[in-house]
Formats: structure tokens, sequence, C-alpha cells
């Protein structure tokens, strides 16, 4: 009886042992690889944010932490005149939630990319090369302006595609679905006019 017992726990040791390798190889596959599936990622995002939400009340959202740079830097330069100006005294410039929500963005896609192999440094994407051609130059330029753009539409809606997106839309809010809908049409008229409409 005893020797029967000592077989079951044996074998069930041995089965836990090959489950806890089998989920560290598949986790290490899955941080290796090049790309993920939209759908978990975006379960994985949804998860995310009720997590977020759970442990700190507050929302994933980008844009601000931008202009709480640009406010940093300006305080600086001006002697902390700047904290002055209605709209910092809103938002208060700070190393805050999401100055260090893109800190995490910079240092996850870096890991991603060196785990995955593909880190590189390239001042002109293939697929951008192929559409609108080699010049590092423009190119520059190009993401310049789109940035710029993008920052100021993104704190005159009140929010970017993470804070209306994925925030903004969770809590059912009209003014996010309205913005995120704005977003698609906007990226795909954008992408259609710089890299052409190609329908299957």
């Amino acid at each position: 009886m005893a020797e029967g017992a000592g077989t079951y726990v044996r074998v069930k040791g041995y089965i836990l042992r090959e489950c806890i390798v089998a989920c560290r190889d598949s986790m290490i596959e899955w941080f290796t690889m090049v790309t993920w599936s939209p759908y978990l990622a975006g379960a994985g995002i949804g998860v995310l944010i009720w997590t977020a939400f759970l442990l700190s009340d507050h929302p994933l959202g980008c844009s601000t932490g931008f202009s709480s740079t640009a406010g940093m830097v300006e305080a600086g330069l001006s002697g902390g005149k700047a904290r002055e100006m209605p709209y910092y005294q809103k938002f208060i410039p700070g190393i805050n939630w999401s100055w260090m929500l893109i800190i995490g963005v910079v240092m996850g896609a870096f890991l991603s990319s060196y785990l995955s192999g593909t880190f590189a440094v390239v001042a002109v994407p293939s697929f951008f090369a192929a559409a609108v051609g080699p010049d590092a130059g423009f190119r520059l330029t190009v993401a310049l302006i789109g940035g710029i753009l993008v920052g100021l539409g993104a704190r005159w809606a009140g929010g970017c595609t993470s804070g209306h997106g994925i925030s903004g839309t969770l809590q059912l809010a009209l003014s996010s679905w309205v913005a995120a809908a704005c977003f698609f049409v906007g990226g795909i008229l954008v992408a259609g006019l710089l890299f052409g409409f190609r329908f299957p």
C-alpha cells in the first residue's frame, strides 16, 4: 500500500515538473516571437486596463505624459513661470502615472525586439522606403510633423488612442467611442493615401 502511494506521488511529481517545464518553454517562446496574435494582444490589453483600474484607479493614457514632459522642460527654462499657465494649473507637470507608462512602453518595446532578435536602428523603415522613398531626412521630417499633429490632436480631443480607445471605451464614454471611430477612419485614409488602398 505504501509502495503504491509512493509511486503515485513520484508520478504526480513527474507530471507537475513536466507541466512547469512546458509552461516555461511556452512563455520563452512567446517572448521571443516576432509577432503576437492581435486577438491575444487585445485580450491582454483588456486585462491590463482592468488591473490598472483595480490597483491604481488610473486609466491607461500616454498623451498627458508628453505634455507633462513639455511642462517640466518649460518650467525649467522659465524659472517655474510655466506652472502659472492655466493649462499647467489643470495638468500639473511632473513625473506621474502616464509619464511612467511611457517609460514602460519604451522599455517593453526594446525588450520585445531584443528577445525576438529584431532590434535594429533604422532611419527609414522598408515599407516607407518602398512607398515614398529612402530619403532619411524626409522620413524624419514626416515623423516629426506627424508626431506634433498627433500630440496636438490628442490634447485637443482630451486623450489619445490609449486614453480614448482603450480606457474611455471601456467606461462607455460616448466621446471616446466617437474619438476611436475617428482614429480608425483617419488612420485608414492616411495609410491608404501614403501606401495605396489594397483590398483582398
